[in-house]
């Protein structure tokens, strides 16, 4: 069968990319007809492309975990990687990238804050400074190269963890257009290039911090840039079908890649269930006593009350497929107990308060609209929550990582106050949760009676016993 030259740029050498994107062009080239190479443009001044290179672009990923009830790990060497450029010190190169006939798809993952608008970005830098003012500059040498042929579009696939990636990174390159005054032939070919919204799941620890002579045993070579991930491997892309025709990725047994017309539930799905399966539990593990995600899961009260809460309270909020939900969850709890992954709850409790308004609040909110009731698991631990960032009632050890208007906030508020009014206070706080929460029926006194079992109970566990008997 005859191959299919597919290259790639990809803006980024991290962790993520290299463990997802680059591990699903490898499988693409060894299980279908798709040849494609990727070459990885560092974004930024400092980076790890110059250990890469000496590597010569090849490194190892190691996917450990439970998948399908099963213990996996295995290895697997990445050789895809072709050219590896730093635009800061070979700006030439960089766009000589943009010259390549067979170039189809660009990839990238800047982090959140890498996709947005910098107004003081010129065209004429070397590089641009933001991630769309070096693509945009990229997709110009392009455009004059192949002298604004429609034929030479792109397939451009961000993986920043931002609602509507693609749509955003296009709406910020065409007022990059309008500020840098290029002429509207380009503005015009610049908009037939394709720009994907997409969804990224998988769990990317990277370098094994521990156990390194097991992972060095059998190298090849000493691979300083070895990375781990989590078997679990989810890649929504908003597109045509028309895409796998270029993409084949419906043609991988081991990977993931869903194309779908509209993505929208997925990240509700992702956001509700895992990443509000994270915020629930946090509160009640530490101050449980249990440090790690993993340890949850081996601890009979915590494992219970995520699994309840995810089954009983979550899940019949969402207006979707409850067997479809019901994979996805046991799927998130196969992956919270990964043994290979410590994953500490005190990172994961940053900014709590903004997480648990995003990814746990549409959950209860949607449970009241729909049961006319409270979920009593969502409203202990939103209580659980309020006595965590309580630290002089709660004295915990955990240092709060927040914004400081909001430590303030909650500092005062449990200053002289009592449980009722702490209640009262927090959830009429619309700079919080951006409503009155005092206006959901029932919510008030559900979690005054919740943060009453807290604070006069010894334990969280004893608490929970007493607010839910």
């Amino acid at each position: 069968m005859a191959r299919i030259t597919k290259d790639s740029i990809q803006f980024g050498e991290g962790n993520f990319l290299r463990a997802f994107v680059d591990y699903c062009i490898q499988i693409l080239n060894t299980e279908t007809p798709f040849d494609g190479k990727v070459s990885i443009v560092q974004p930024l001044p400092n980076g790890t492309l110059s250990e890469l290179k000496r590597q010569k672009g090849k490194y190892h990923l190691f996917q450990e975990g439970i998948l399908d009830g099963k213990t996996q790990r295995n290895r697997i060497q990445i050789d895809c990687i072709d050219q590896m450029i730093n635009p800061y010190e070979s700006f030439e190169s960089y766009l000589k990238l943009a010259e390549n006939e067979n170039l189809t798809f660009v990839f990238s993952n800047t982090t959140e804050a890498g996709i947005a608008h910098d107004e003081n970005d010129d065209f004429n830098a070397s590089p641009p400074q933001s991630f769309p003012g070096k693509l945009l500059r990229f997709l110009y040498q392009r455009y004059e190269k192949f002298n604004g042929d429609k034929d030479k579009v792109l397939h451009i696939i961000p993986c920043e963890l931002i609602d509507k990636n693609g749509s955003k990174l296009r709406d910020i390159m065409t007022a990059l257009c309008d500020q840098w005054q290029l002429e509207e032939d380009f503005k015009t070919w610049l908009k037939t290039n394709h720009f994907y919204n997409t969804l990224v799941d998988r769990i990317v620890p990277g370098f094994p911090t521990k156990d390194l002579d097991f992972y060095k045993k059998g190298l090849p070579f000493d691979d300083r840039l070895m990375v781990t991930s989590e078997p679990f491997f989810l890649w929504v892309i908003e597109g045509d079908q028309k895409l796998l025709e270029l993409f084949p990725v419906d043609q991988l047994k081991d990977v993931n890649v869903t194309i779908v017309p509209d993505l929208g539930i997925y990240r509700t799905r992702k956001v509700r269930i895992l990443n509000g399966g994270h915020t629930t539990i946090v509160p009640l593990g530490l101050l449980h006593g249990t440090p790690t995600v993993s340890g949850c899961l081996e601890d009979p009260f915590l494992k219970k009350f995520l699994s309840q809460t995810l089954y009983e309270e979550i899940i019949p909020s969402i207006d979707f497929d409850k067997e479809a939900l019901e994979d996805y969850a046991q799927s998130v709890l196969e992956r919270f107990s990964n043994p290979f992954i410590i994953h500490q709850l005190a990172s994961i409790s940053l900014n709590s308060i903004s997480k648990f308004k995003v990814r746990v609040l549409p959950s209860l909110l949607n449970y009241n609209k729909k049961q006319n009731k409270i979920p009593k698991n969502i409203t202990f631990a939103m209580a659980a929550l309020l006595y965590f960032y309580g630290k002089e009632v709660s004295q915990h050890q955990v240092a709060l990582k927040d914004d400081a208007s909001i430590i303030a906030f909650f500092d005062q508020v449990w200053k002289d106050s009592s449980v009722g009014e702490v209640v009262d206070k927090t959830l009429s706080n619309t700079a919080l949760w951006d409503q009155n929460l005092t206006e959901v029926p029932q919510l008030k006194e559900t979690l005054t009676q919740a943060l009453t079992a807290i604070t006069s109970q010894k334990t969280i566990a004893e608490a929970y016993q007493a607010f839910n008997p």
